[in-house]
């Protein structure tokens, strides 16, 4: 392929959520009118392009499609997390890689805020006795005054506390530098008594946290022995960070009120897996980053990160770059 020819973006062809790689593709050109966006549809077409594609962008890059990249010199990631790249292959050969940290912000933010509303008003509960065409009272809480713990205050983390503001909560953030600050009412560290104590004070515990060797396991029996037993658990970050059979036990025992589960361990939940079977457990299929304004926000950053490149004659700074 002559330099003529190679695209100033080449798209890979694997989507997310459903929705056609196409839509990507068409946000970058509306974005950057002048420059030349190549959609990469078929393996061939993908081994193809990449050869002398200097600007990629798509979910995954195989090792095979990596190999064959001969002049690659930015990959844009076009999920949250990058763990699941060859970034050991990619830093070696001096690529830069960003992600997609702060696309998925307002959406799963405002699952969480719905989930800790559904628990909050228990309409779980009047869902099953509509079912019943039962018309009977039933408790319920308010939300004003409670404690929300948001363990993780990255993007979707400060989304979570912006969408808690109006409604008189306190707050506490969890993260890896607590001296740092942040958005929340109170700041705490993942070690020590601290992150008890903010777990014994706990109305709603969102984790909205990477999983790390610190994160994997975190919320375990003794954390659901801490907790209060009117506590709701939302997990929207990623399944290990919670241990599956403590909390089967939690909520047989009591210890806690209720689940919201995104995600969970094993993912996709088995069929004949207990949690299914509770009715204070919510479960939705690792769906809270699903937003119809993915590809559009997404498309915001990869501009924004190609017209850096184009105005630098030596190494840039790109928006969201975790690599180098």
């Amino acid at each position: 392929m002559s330099d003529a020819d190679t695209p100033d973006v080449l798209v890979l062809r694997k989507g997310t959520h459903g929705t056609p790689i196409e839509q990507y593709a068409d946000a970058i050109r509306e974005r950057l009118p002048d420059h030349t966006v190549e959609l990469a549809r078929t393996p061939a077409e993908e081994s193809e392009a990449i050869r002398d594609a200097r600007f990629v962008t798509g979910m995954t890059l195989e090792d095979d499609l990596l190999a064959a990249a001969e002049t690659l010199e930015v990959f844009a990631c076009a999920y949250a997390g990058t763990g699941h790249l060859p970034l050991a292959e990619l830093e070696e050969r001096g690529v830069a890689v960003t992600n997609a940290s702060g696309v998925h912000g307002p959406n799963i933010g405002e699952h969480v805020l719905g989930a800790i509303l559904s628990f909050t008003r228990r309409f779980h509960v009047g869902a099953r006795r509509q079912r019943r065409r039962e018309w009977r009272h039933y408790k319920a809480h308010e939300l004003q005054g409670s404690t929300v713990t948001v363990v993780g205050l990255g993007a979707i983390g400060q989304s979570v506390c912006d969408r808690l503001e109006p409604f008189g909560v306190d707050t506490i953030g969890v993260r890896y530098s607590p001296e740092k600050g942040g958005p929340t009412d109170e700041v705490v560290g993942f070690e020590g008594d601290a992150f008890d104590d903010a777990l014994a004070r706990t109305d709603y515990l969102v984790l909205a946290c990477p999983l790390t060797e610190t994160t994997r396991g975190l919320i375990d029996r003794e954390a659901f022995v801490t907790m209060d037993p009117e506590s709701v658990l939302v997990n929207i970050a990623r399944g290990p960070v919670v241990e599956t059979d403590a909390l089967v036990e939690a909520l047989r025992s009591n210890w806690i009120r209720g689940a919201s589960l995104d995600v969970t361990d094993p993912e996709p939940l088995p069929e004949e897996h207990p949690l299914w079977t509770f009715e204070n457990v919510q479960i939705t299929p690792h769906n809270a980053g699903h937003t119809p304004r993915y590809y559009d926000r997404l498309a915001d950053i990869v501009a924004e990160n190609r017209r850096r490149v184009d105005e630098s004659e030596t190494d840039t700074d790109l928006e969201n770059q975790v690599l180098p």
